[in-house]
């Protein structure tokens, strides 16, 4: 180590991120690392796509895990030697971008249609080039060694052209068609929107049962509604054709309340005979379930609502331009004036909301495009079942394919200005609907010459999101990058967007490419707040990524992310965070008190002592279940196995051991311990790398003898033959005593530092006698003060037996006391179902451990 390096590590004395990844992240992006030469085949090479967050986005914790997973894997994958890629992008998000910069505007006391169509497409293009690198920048910071030299965006020129080649090849196989159909309408967006978009929300509203007298006779059918309102878009009502009470009237007729209209009384599976009075009220215009039942039965569809959120004509003149709460006040007094309103009572049903602008979501019938599923499906539905493509875990693999085997047509135009405008064009002189890749020629209808008008939609941003792993790599070019890179090897994703993306990348893939588009789907976890509630700003819950890289550097982040996504809904833990700080810490702690000591040694394994032999047995079983962890998407135990061999084996008992021999063999011409830790060292660094990429490249950076950075250093493979039984178990058992008397000396108060006078009633291993300062004493005559395993602890000065037991006595008392404490907080039922469930497992860890104190004590 020359000398101005040398004296950089003497004087940092503890590891400061801050200083390290602005430098260490440059480095490997003047290297060219992240972007690949377009070569070879994607068998030999590695790749995987970015799910594109939206460029309106900010970094939070479900990015932060999501894209720690995904770098993990890419480096792993490029230190084994593979030509990585990792597509990386952003996503237009049509609603939510559009969304942002009408409220920017409003700010400024302006209406985007005062601007006009292009007008506001052009502000949003401004405000893109503004703040739309915002996340790529922060993914940086936390390591994120993807492709940011070839970015793609989904409304980039050569993405508009695979989208409308897709929608193109799409209708003209008869799969994309216009219809009346029902959506979720959002009136806040005025637009349709995605199931991904709406949240169901919990509301109390007032069940209110309505008689509908029966045609020719003086009984009733009571319906049960909370939406009194749409009643006038009432066209039959249903009864289950297994209900005696109702048999005789199937085929008749009932007369619509207030409106007078005759309903026919219908027969149909899907009524509960057990909800309300078993008779429900058709209304194919305001309900999804009854929209498909009354096409079963060919009912005639009304609106009464329109898409501005008020009553329409159709409702009728006292009704028409009433709010929707306005309609129900009116409607609700006039039944009751007519005596047609037999109950109201409260009832709490799931409503959807729109996640977008926050209001109820009405469901209309519109004039939509949509595009039939079923036919994409099938492949689709193979390769999962075929096991060409796994999901981990696998009950996913399960919800995919009963979704997928359920699959309904989907709803693919928004009423938007930002996103993919349809490619499509009509001719308002002869009627033709032209569907084309380009505008036609001089924007003119060629058939009869008239002028075109576009379709003002625009596509919904999850038909553009499912063709990303090979429009983002050139499609429908033939291009260097498709064919060294696709189809891709990973996807990790969220659970949430199973069917809005992952379905629907597989369908196009198969579609277009004849290829699956990825072979393994990895779901990771959902990072909740710490008290169990989902992370959200809004909810004061959210914790700023960003704000824990600055406070812990981004390996503490990544570490204990990793750590604790050990199940598919895990509580964010800053003491994981903390754990990987702590981590950080220590391996540069030990790497510097190596890297100073080693002299001139190079790295080189050492077998000559039973503790060399151990390290090197303990070291390459952990290379081996770090790997298979790895290989598993285990990140949490990948994390566990790599803190414990770090922490445990290596620097609190290799260390330790093994210092007079890093001190003091150089002068006697031994350098074999510092060889062995410095190949100890590299090795270990090199399979911490992809979760801890920071410090690990910034401590092998201080390596002799290194020839590459540590980012495209080889992936050690496990070296069976160094594994060594005999030695783990002979080197477990000293640990395991070594620690008994430590705790032992813990617990009776005796310094760490005193010699402890001892007799064994057998052979006692000498790394024990070291470690534990044990001095073999004594003929067997004195009465010994405590026995701890095969060694019978003697008196010495300030070791009295007397005074040792009214200690260990005194802590006795102490611990009963705090198992008494424990146990009755515990038994407390208010307490265990009242306080938050992170304080309840706490207590239940604290008692655990008393019991266990308590228990070592006798």
């Amino acid at each position: 180590m020359d000398p101005e390096r040398r004296a950089k590590l003497e004087a940092t004395t503890r590891y400061d991120p801050a200083a390290v990844e602005e430098p260490v992240f440059k480095g490997w992006w003047d290297a060219g690392y992240f972007t690949p030469e377009a070569e070879g085949t994607p068998e030999e090479n590695y790749s995987i796509a970015i799910p594109p967050p939206n460029v309106t986005g900010s970094l939070h914790m479900g990015h932060g895990l999501n894209n720690t997973i995904q770098d993990t894997l890419v480096r792993r994958q490029r230190m084994a030697g593979r030509r990585v890629k990792w597509i990386i992008g952003t996503d237009h998000a049509g609603i939510a971008t559009q969304s942002v910069v009408e409220k920017e505007l409003r700010a400024e006391g302006v209406d985007r249609h005062e601007l006009g169509r292009e007008g506001f497409v052009e502000r949003v293009w401004e405000w893109r080039e503004r703040y739309g690198g915002q996340i790529i920048e922060q993914l940086k910071r936390l390591g994120v060694s993807g492709d940011f030299a070839n970015e793609r965006f989904t409304l980039d020129d050569g993405y508009v052209e695979a989208v409308h080649k897709v929608f193109v090849s799409l209708f003209e196989k008869g799969l994309i068609y216009r219809d009346n159909y029902m959506v979720n309408w959002d009136p806040g967006s005025h637009s349709a929107i995605s199931d991904l978009e709406v949240e169901n929300r919990e509301v109390e509203d007032t069940l209110f049962s309505v008689a509908y007298p029966i045609e020719g006779s003086d009984r009733v059918l009571t319906v049960a509604t909370v939406r009194p309102e749409t009643m006038l878009a009432d066209t039959a009502v249903a009864v289950n054709p297994a209900d005696d009470r109702y048999r005789d009237l199937v085929g008749g007729h009932c007369i619509l309340p207030l409106v007078g209209r005759r309903l026919p009384i219908i027969a149909d599976e899907h009524v509960d005979i057990e909800f309300g009075t078993g008779a429900l009220k058709i209304t194919p215009g305001h309900d999804q379930n009854d929209f498909e039942i009354g096409r079963k039965h060919g009912l005639e569809e009304i609106s009464v609502i329109g898409e501005d959120g008020l009553m329409s004509a159709a409702a009728g003149p006292g009704y028409e331009g009433l709010t929707i709460a306005e309609a129900q006040e009116r409607i609700v007094a006039e039944l009751r004036e007519a005596g047609a309103l037999t109950a109201e009572e409260p009832y709490v049903h799931s409503v959807p909301f729109s996640h977008r602008s926050g209001q109820r979501i009405e469901p209309l019938i519109s004039l939509q495009w949509f595009c039939r599923m079923d036919e994409l499906a099938k492949p689709a539905i193979d390769v999962v079942r075929d096991g060409r493509v796994t999901f981990t875990p696998e009950r996913w693999g399960r919800v995919y394919l009963d979704w997928m085997e359920n699959i309904r047509p989907w709803c693919v135009s928004r009423q938007l200005w930002w996103g993919h405008q349809l490619p499509v064009w009509y001719c308002d002189h002869c009627e033709e609907t032209i569907v084309a890749e380009r505008e036609p020629e001089r924007g003119t209808c060629p058939s009869c010459g008239g002028v075109l008008r576009r379709d003002e939609d625009v596509l919904d941003t999850w038909f553009s999101s499912a063709l990303w792993p090979f429009a983002a790599l050139g499609w429908p070019e033939d291009s260097d990058e498709m064919r060294a890179f696709y189809p891709t090897d990973v996807l990790s994703t969220a659970r949430d967007i199973i069917y809005l993306w992952v379905a629907r990348m597989i369908m196009t893939s198969l579609e277009f490419l004849d290829e699956i588009p990825f072979s393994d789907v990895y779901i990771h976890s959902v990072v909740q707040a710490p008290d169990g509630r989902r992370m959200s700003k809004s909810l004061g819950t959210g914790i700023d990524p960003l704000e824990l890289i600055d406070s812990h550097g981004a390996d503490a982040l990544r570490f204990g992310l990793l750590a604790m996504s050990s199940s598919q809904d895990v509580r964010f833990s800053e003491a994981k965070v903390q754990q990987g700080r702590d981590l950080a810490n220590k391996l540069w702690n030990a790497s510097r008190l190596i890297l100073l000591n080693a002299g001139d040694a190079t790295p080189a394994p050492s077998t000559g002592t039973l503790e060399d032999r151990w390290i090197l047995s303990r070291l390459e079983r952990t290379v081996e279940l770090v790997g298979e962890r790895l290989d598993a998407f285990d990140f949490a135990h990948a994390a566990l196995e790599l803190y414990r061999f770090v922490y445990s084996d290596l620097c609190d008992w290799y260390l330790e051991i093994v210092k007079p021999r890093l001190y003091d063999g150089p002068a006697a011409g031994d350098d074999s311990a510092a060889a062995n830790l410095l190949h100890v060292l590299g090795r270990t660094l090199a399979i911490a790398h992809p979760l801890m990429p920071f410090v690990t490249e910034e401590i092998w950076s201080y390596l002799p003898d290194r020839e590459d950075e540590l980012i495209v250093a080889p992936w050690p493979r496990a070296e069976s033959e160094r594994f060594d039984p005999d030695a783990e178990t002979e080197v477990a058992a000293a640990i395991d005593l070594t620690r008994s008397l430590r705790r032992w000396r813990e617990l009776a108060g005796v310094s760490p530092g005193a010699a402890l006078r001892a007799r064994a009633g057998g052979e006692v291993h000498p790394l024990v006698l070291r470690l534990a300062r044990i001095e073999l004493d004594g003929d067997g005559g004195e009465k010994a003060v405590a026995a701890v395993g095969a060694i019978e602890i003697l008196p010495s000065a300030g070791l009295e037996p007397e005074a040792v037991a009214a200690r260990i006595e005194e802590l006795r008392e102490k611990l009963r006391g705090e198992v008494r404490r424990a146990e009755g907080k515990l038994a407390n039922e208010k307490f265990v179902a009242n306080a938050p469930a992170d304080v309840v497992d706490a207590e239940r860890e604290k008692l655990d451990r008393y019991r266990a104190e308590l228990e070592e004590l006798g």
